[in-house]
């Protein structure tokens, strides 16, 4: 719905107002909805979803987030956040036994089984001369099959009492040694400890991004060996629409094409919102759900923020943007592996920086993308923000888009021979596409990009609220270091239940009961 021209609404004291309706956002107005709080969601696009989006070309499904959801197992980690939103009753998952394939030019290609004791296997047969290397990494997947990473979601930390702390304590303690080890150490550095050339270039190149912590692709694979980390059929936009759906049976509102132009502020205290067409909305409290830059210097720029908030955003700190190229292909890739990143002889320069891989998923696991005996595939590569900043609303700007979607299908040609000829649609999204749909800054797909420099924060954790400003909170990947779907889903409920404990409410949540959605 659409906020009428000029509408000012006063609170009732118990009501929330929400700015995004992301993942985080719903999930905070669904837990606030079930808790008493009268809430409505003010979203600057016309549909929920925030990243965790597709979009529909010419009778293609192109997926914007989802290749893996922690919590699609019944009874493992962050399952029941899913079940109280309503997402997993009914809803088919889709379990990989392989994670992905990196291969070389020649045809030498490293399977990333989700089995440690397949991976194990493979890695020795590859390089029998790291097999103590091999032995330890796959230990260490073993180990972290039995560790609970929702641990870390339960309360609000700043909820936590001794007696908490002394759980979370010895259920973590066994796990302190590996948590230290391979927190410590890049999948990049971990790379250069192999003798083997081939699995040195490789491993960097296991999940996803060099600079990511080992500790948490291992996590990643015990949670998949686990049947944790399924693909939900139907897509990121159909599991967020589920979200929504959810909140609104819930009671709540959510306005769509409403933008937000500033948070109301007055004696240090959040009182509300104004709209870019100048509506303004009074609430009890205010969760902001979206860009965390934009909050600080746009949406409460009149309000003196802390310098230690505002110096996140200095640059110090790494940030993902991505450029994404997404095929229709009158070709059935269903018998092809389903992720595969193929290393380079010659780098090849997309946007003024060098590859050295390209990585390439299909979504043929999922018939729902695309019509029958066709696919969908999707290129992703990290991208500089400034290269297409500098050109956006030129004509120079689709031409770029045009000219490195070629040169990935080309490059492309070498690996699927013939696909130049069955590519039916292109679509290319660069960071100001993500920048244009959420707001997010950069363009940034997942918040602050994690790495050992970002992995202290998630550890410590950034601060949900400003210093000095009352019933105004900040939810989402922003202050939740590595993003996540499931993790911005766990912000959302742990804010409200700091809220209810502020109110000395008990915090309450209700399932739905398991049928079709």
């Amino acid at each position: 719905m659409t906020p009428a021209t000029n509408r000012q609404r006063a609170s009732n004291g118990n009501d929330i107002i929400i700015i995004g309706a992301g993942v985080a956002g719903l999930a905070a107005g669904c837990y606030a909805q079930m808790n008493g709080y009268r809430t409505e969601i003010f979203e600057l696009h016309d549909q929920p979803g925030g990243l965790c989006t597709a979009w529909q070309r010419e009778g293609y499904t192109f997926d914007g987030c989802l290749y893996y959801l922690f919590g699609s197992g019944v009874g493992q980690p962050f399952h029941q956040v899913w079940e109280e939103l309503g997402v997993v009753q009914g809803r088919e998952f889709v379990h990989h036994n392989e994670f992905l394939r990196i291969v070389e030019p020649k045809g030498k290609t490293l399977i990333v089984y989700s089995d440690p004791d397949r991976l194990e296997t493979h890695l020795k047969a590859l390089s029998p001369i790291d097999s103590l290397l091999i032995e330890d990494f796959c230990d260490g997947i073993r180990a972290f099959t039995r560790f609970d990473m929702s641990l870390l979601y339960q309360k609000p930390r700043s909820l936590l009492r001794l007696r908490d702390w002394m759980q979370i304590s010895r259920k973590l303690l066994p796990f302190v040694a590996l948590l230290a080890t391979w927190g410590s150490i890049s999948a990049e550095e971990f790379a250069n400890d192999f003798q083997d050339p081939f699995l040195r270039r490789a491993i960097r190149q296991m999940f996803s991004w060099s600079q990511i912590p080992v500790m948490v692709g291992m996590s990643l694979l015990a949670h998949a060996h686990n049947r944790n980390a399924g693909v939900p059929n139907g897509g990121s936009l159909e599991f967020a629409t589920a979200i929504a759906q959810r909140y609104l049976d819930l009671g709540g509102t959510i306005h769509y094409n409403a933008q937000v132009e500033k948070i109301l502020v007055r004696n240090h205290q959040a009182i509300g919102i104004r709209l870019y067409n100048n509506d303004e909305y009074y609430s009890d409290r205010v969760i902001a759900a979206c860009d965390g830059r934009g909050v600080l210097f746009d949406l409460l720029r009149d309000y003196p923020v802390a310098r230690s908030a505002q110096q996140l955003y200095d640059g110090h700190l790494p940030v993902r943007s991505q450029l994404q190229v997404s095929l229709g292909v009158n070709r059935d890739f269903s018998q092809e592996p389903h992720w595969v990143t193929y290393l380079l002889d010659q780098p090849i320069t997309i946007a003024g920086e060098a590859h050295s891989e390209i990585s390439v998923k299909h979504y043929c696991f999922d018939p729902s993308l695309a019509p029958s005996g066709k696919s969908v595939l999707t290129v992703m590569l990290t991208t500089p923000y400034d290269y297409w900043q500098r050109i956006y609303g030129r004509p120079l700007y689709h031409h770029e888009e045009t000219q490195e979607a070629s040169i990935l299908i080309d490059q492309l040609e070498q690996f699927y021979p013939g696909i130049q000829s069955e590519i039916e649609h292109v679509d290319v999204a660069t960071p100001l596409t993500y920048e244009r749909y959420t707001g997010n800054w950069q363009g940034s797909s997942c918040g602050w990009l994690l790495t050992k420099q970002t992995l202290p924060l998630l550890i410590k954790g950034i601060p949900k609220t400003i210093p000095g400003l009352h019933r105004f909170y900040r939810i989402g990947q922003w202050v939740e270091p590595g993003g996540g779907v499931p993790i911005v889903a766990m912000s959302g409920r742990l804010i409200l239940q700091q809220i209810c404990h502020e109110d000395r409410k008990v915090f309450r949540t209700d399932l739905i009961s398991r049928s079709n959605l």
